[in-house]
């Protein structure tokens, strides 16, 4: 092998501020980097799937749902993650875009958090006692979903 990049990095473990439950989509990457930042997540097992928590709340293959909560847990056992957060954003292919909603934003907003709320069930369920946050991230912010209304915790 030969060495191509250099750099310094601790070897000693660490435990993570959150597992992050994200998509693979470009786009929201610097608007997601900064998020993080704001609410304080410096250190986070970003866990990068098509379509981010939908492989949760409604996934194509019932692989991506168990591929998801093993990362999960391996988050858990190897850094002592005790917060999961769960995003999903607009105009998401892993939904079939904007255009699946007929380019309403309103009813694809209503659709995101209505899997959120799903995401959030089958985290609980997987790990109970685990703390789970919920957002949707659009071109032009984030919003925070209350995970604990639907599901009266």
């Amino acid at each position: 092998m030969n060495k191509v990049f250099h750099f310094d990095t601790s070897p000693e473990h660490y435990q993570c501020d959150a597992a992050v439950v994200w998509c693979i989509d470009a786009r929201f990457h610097v608007g997601f980097s900064k998020f993080l930042k704001r609410i304080g997540i410096s250190r986070p097992d970003r866990i990068k799937i098509a379509g981010g928590a939908k492989a949760l709340a409604s996934p194509e293959r019932e692989s991506e749902r168990e591929f998801v909560l093993d990362q999960l847990q391996k988050s858990i056992q190897l850094h002592n993650t005790k917060l999961v957060i769960l995003m999903v954003h607009s105009d998401c292919g892993g939904y079939g875009g904007l255009q699946a909603f007929g380019g309403n934003t309103r009813a694809e907003a209503e659709n995101h958090e209505a899997e959120l709320r799903r995401a959030a069930d089958c985290v609980r369920q997987a790990v109970p006692g685990i703390a789970v946050q919920g957002y949707y991230m659009a071109f032009d912010g984030v919003w925070e979903v209350d995970l604990n209304a639907a599901t009266g915790r």
